[in-house]
């Protein structure tokens, strides 16, 4: 009798539909599986025969170029005998003649990337057509470092591919609509492709807190051919301008094709990026705008800011830095590297501000090391730290290397700290995640443990903040017997600036300063108030006008000045910069025989028309539709070289219209046809640039039906 066929697999089916419905993998636009590790996912093997008891089958996982059992890079599973490998196992649920269903579940904290199977049987061996299986982290499972209990926090942190990421001042704060766009088409292999230009050896690679912190570099271009490359000069040519991008999918699908660096980020568009990279890999991730956030290269808790004779603000002197806004990442992950208490939200961010350890990168850095002063937290607390609690320390330059302290604002930084809400379409406030109350006991005890760190690490800084003791550094922090969850007392000099009407570009700059007194007698008041343009990392484009007066304030009453700016004084400014700019005002009170000085500043945001989208309420799947954009200038200029700029998540791609001048009054109507691939609530979001007027943005929702 001729010998029996060997024993060969015919096909192999990964039961893609029902896996990644179960592994919350089902929006990944990608022909292979993705699954997320430590939870089963099922095959189903088709034999050319029924097996026998002494066939041998062997299911074998690789990753990487060299796969190797040692390095964990090659798992090979019997299915029969169910045995652990490197913390994976494979089981027969169920077989008939000529087919069998094996359900396979990898390691919690197994090597995250692109796998392939080959099923072996004794000499042979079978290598499915699409032999890919993508294995991400998994918020969903216990023992995965990454896990998180909520499903509202999953749905908004893991898999949401829509937000918003604020912006503006922390006087005039704005959420921009940006797509995440996790899910779309080629963004997991572009993650993939980053996860290989990281250079992370295979067991790193299990780690979150590796990954993280990789990525934050690899989202900048500065070391190492990453994603984004910063721009803040205002000229973009070569380039797409940083207010112009709508979301992250644009950026990853141009750098996955060219291999190359896209141009131009700046910090929200790093941010939204990285969150992108972030929940596509399975990390819990969140953009978090802070707003005056300090930028404090001394390290010295301290940013300087110096002024001349009129008390006009001079940029050139120090390279510290306050930022109307910045914008950063948590990532939500265990921390086993550190001592007990370190779990939970980490900040990271790619936006390349300073090196660490060599390489423009920032974090994975501990909330809770943030918000109990622990600076020295690996990785990059220091830093953080400073960005929400630096002060403001303002010095007069008298002439040639003579400075006169001001004035110090203490804790000037960290306002507002803000990211999207879950499962909502509004700001949270997460500045107590960050930081204990302004002059709490807690704020008291944090602020000593970091400057006991501090202290003694830099000596001779720059200038004459060596000499200079800091203000904040109290010596009591025993509680005073005053509770110390009571007011502090009221200064004697209370500075306010009032916007009369909202500003428009093109508009006069119409602003009122009141001076209250609550001092018992009356006071003469040296009042200098300046104006300048200014960038949103702090940059001063020009400055626009000032005032000094001298009033008399009898006991505890208030005075207004008025302060008018013609528009003419800062709309050329405007058109030479590619920013969106804002105006800051700082007002100065020196009250006349004393050397006491208070000081006030406000950042005022243009307002802008707004863009009306014309679409229906609802939509079916592969049906098109038509949606329009509708612009009416109703500023008092004409907008210059107008381009708009929209894209539709699961619709269509990002698309942009030049629509040259518009004039004021003129309305301009720029049509598109989509039709929708997936069903669910999808969002349309539109951006309208010009040379003046930078972030106009608008978003419309749809439903869409299968």
């Amino acid at each position: 009798s001729s010998a029996e066929p060997q024993l060969m697999v015919t096909r192999v089916d990964f039961l893609k539909s029902k896996n990644t419905r179960l592994h919350h993998t089902d929006a990944y636009d990608n022909q292979s599986l993705v699954a997320r590790r430590g939870q089963g996912f099922e095959m189903k093997l088709f034999f050319n025969k029924q097996p026998s008891a002494s066939d041998k089958v062997k299911l074998q996982f690789s990753i990487g170029d060299k796969p190797m059992k040692t390095q964990g890079t090659l798992i090979s599973l019997n299915p029969r005998s169910g045995k652990d490998c490197d913390g994976w196992r494979a089981t027969i649920t169920t077989s008939s003649s000529k087919e069998c269903l094996v359900a396979v579940t990898s390691s919690p904290n197994a090597i995250v990337g692109k796998y392939s199977l080959k099923v072996v049987t004794g000499s042979n061996s079978y290598k499915p057509e699409n032999d890919a299986v993508y294995l991400l982290f998994n918020p969903w499972c216990q023992e995965d470092a990454v896990f998180m209990a909520g499903d509202a926090e999953k749905n908004e942190y893991v898999l949401n591919d829509m937000g918003y990421i604020y912006v503006g001042s922390a006087d005039y704060i704005h959420g921009r609509p940006w797509n995440f766009g996790q899910f779309e088409e080629l963004i997991l292999d572009s993650c993939m492709y980053l996860l290989d230009q990281s250079k992370l050896k295979p067991n790193a690679r299990r780690d979150p807190v590796l990954v993280s912190r990789a990525m934050s570099a690899l989202v900048n271009a500065a070391d190492d051919r990453g994603v984004l490359m910063g721009n803040w000069s205002g000229v973009y040519t070569g380039g797409t301008s940083p207010l112009v991008w709508i979301g992250s999918v644009a950026i990853l699908q141009q750098y996955y094709k060219t291999k190359k660096p896209v141009l131009y980020g700046q910090c929200w568009v790093f941010s939204g990026v990285l969150t992108t990279v972030m929940r596509c890999l399975g990390i819990p991730t969140r953009s978090v705008s802070n707003f005056d956030s300090a930028h404090d290269t001394q390290e010295d808790l301290r940013v300087d800011i110096f002024l001349n004779e009129n008390r006009e603000l001079l940029s050139n002197l120090t390279e510290d830095s306050i930022w109307n806004f910045h914008v950063w990442n948590d990532a939500w992950m265990k921390r086993p590297d550190l001592p007990a208490g370190f779990d939970g939200w980490q900040a990271i961010d790619s936006t390349p501000q300073e090196r660490s350890q060599g390489v423009y990168r920032c974090g994975p850095s501990p909330l809770k090391a943030v918000l109990e002063g622990h600076v020295y937290v690996n990785f990059d607390s220091k830093f953080v730290y400073a960005e929400v609690n630096a002060d403001k320390v303002y010095w007069k330059v008298n002439g040639q290397n003579k400075y006169t302290k001001l004035a110090v604002v203490t804790n000037a930084a960290g306002k507002h700290i803000s990211t999207k809400a879950v499962g909502q379409n509004r700001r949270e406030d997460i500045t107590m995640q960050y930081k204990y109350p302004e002059g709490s006991l807690q704020e008291r005890r944090s602020m000593q443990t970091a400057t006991s760190f501090l202290s003694g690490s830099r000596s001779g800084a720059r200038y004459a903040s060596a000499i200079v003791p800091r203000a904040r550094m109290r010596e009591d922090v025993s509680p005073s017997p005053r509770d110390h969850e009571e007011e502090p007392p009221k200064p004697e000099v209370q500075l306010e600036i009032t916007s009369k009407s909202p500003l428009y570009p093109g508009n006069p700059i119409d602003l009122d300063i009141i001076a209250k007194t609550f001092a018992p007698k009356s006071q003469t008041i040296n009042l200098s108030a300046s104006c300048q343009l200014q960038s949103y990392i702090g940059q001063i484009k020009a400055n626009i006008g000032c005032i000094k007066e001298t009033i008399k304030l009898e006991s505890k009453s208030e005075a207004q000045i008025p302060l008018k700016i013609a528009a003419d004084k800062y709309m050329g400014m405007l058109a030479s910069v590619g920013d969106e700019d804002l105006i800051k005002v700082t007002v100065i009170a020196e009250i006349e025989g004393t050397d006491k000085k208070f000081i006030k500043d406000v950042s005022l945001t243009f307002q802008y028309p707004s863009i009306t989208v014309e679409m229906p309420a609802t939509a079916k799947v592969d049906e098109e539709f038509s949606c329009a954009f509708v612009f009416k200038n109703t500023l008092s200029m004409a907008l210059r070289d107008c381009k708009l700029c929209v894209e539709g998540l699961g619709m269509f791609k990002m698309t942009s219209f030049d629509e040259g001048d518009i004039e004021p009054g003129r309305i301009i109507k720029s049509k598109i046809i989509c039709t929708p691939k997936r069903a669910g609530e999808k969002k349309i979001v539109a951006t309208l640039a010009s040379i003046q007027v930078k972030g106009i943005s608008v978003e419309k929702t749809i439903t869409i039906t299968e």
